[in-house]
């Protein structure tokens, strides 16, 4: 672990997790280090290093006793958060690893990347379970649904699917969805099941899986969008991209409610704080 403040950075990934004695931010950097921070006073409680190549995500457990981290060296790790240490190593991608992400329960974690494949771990065990194929490119973007029943992946290939995790069945994927016309770059399911989809093609759009249906495409994209989030209540979405604005949008009327102005650079990533009270982003500089 090394505790020294970083410099420049690339932020490409942020993620929040609560407990008890406050609310800590991950961050994944150009830099092949993972940081973790004190979000109400901004200290940087750690820089942990390992990584032999820029990470490219990094994502808590629900249960928030482990986070797993991404990178263009072909791994993800996963790390205790208590001791802030390495624990596990999973090897079996061939490119690099662009998306991570652990079932509601915190026992199964889902990766993806430029190999275009999507492979199912045993986190306790570092096991792969499941391989899915079906992708015809990069895999960029990853979630869990709430049931932790479906696993949904977006892709450079302009498709979303949804794959069919119940015990007994093959894990294929029994939904695409289709409506983008460029990269799948960001996925995230509300507490509800909607999910959510951001794209290079410039739009935003939230889909009832179950119904194969889409229901809101978000009106005043105007950037490639590299970051969405939902709202703790799912009413709003959050949304970053290749500009120095995030904005806020009302998922009953896709319509922009508020353009947050003040990022250096680039905002590269957004995400609500647990109570949805702040919003933050990440961005170079």
């Amino acid at each position: 672990m090394n505790s020294g403040a970083p410099g420049t950075l690339v932020v490409g990934r942020v993620k929040f997790f609560g407990r008890h004695c406050g609310e800590t931010l991950l961050t994944a950097s150009e830099d092949g280090c993972v940081y973790g921070w004190k979000t109400q006073s901004g200290h940087l409680l750690w820089k942990l290093g390992g990584h032999t190549g820029p990470v490219k995500f990094c994502r808590f457990s629900p249960d928030g006793r482990l986070f797993a981290s991404t990178s263009c060296d072909r791994t993800i790790r996963l790390w205790d958060v208590a001791e802030a240490k390495c624990l596990q190593i999973l090897k079996g991608h061939q490119r690099s690893v662009e998306t991570v992400s652990f079932s509601p329960d915190s026992k199964q974690l889902a990766s993806g990347g430029w190999d275009k494949q999507v492979m199912l771990w045993e986190v306790q065990s570092g096991q792969m379970l499941r391989h899915l194929v079906g992708h015809r490119d990069s895999v960029q973007s990853s979630d869990f649904a709430p049931s932790s029943d479906c696993l949904a992946t977006g892709s450079w290939d302009s498709t979303i699917r949804i794959w069919d995790l119940r015990a007994g069945t093959p894990a294929v994927f029994h939904r695409e969805l289709e409506g983008h016309s460029s990269n799948i770059s960001c996925l995230c399911y509300s507490a509800s099941g909607l999910l959510a989809s951001g794209s290079w093609d410039k739009t935003i759009h939230i889909w009832k899986p179950s119904a194969k249906s889409l229901l809101v495409q978000l009106k005043g994209v105007v950037t490639w969008v590299k970051s969405i989030a939902f709202s703790p209540d799912g009413l709003q979405l959050a949304s970053a991209g290749y500009s120095r604005m995030v904005k806020v949008w009302d998922c009953n009327t896709g319509r922009c409610i508020e353009t947050l102005k003040g990022a250096l650079d680039v905002a590269h990533a957004c995400t609500f704080t647990p109570d949805g009270k702040l919003l933050v982003s990440g961005a170079a500089g």
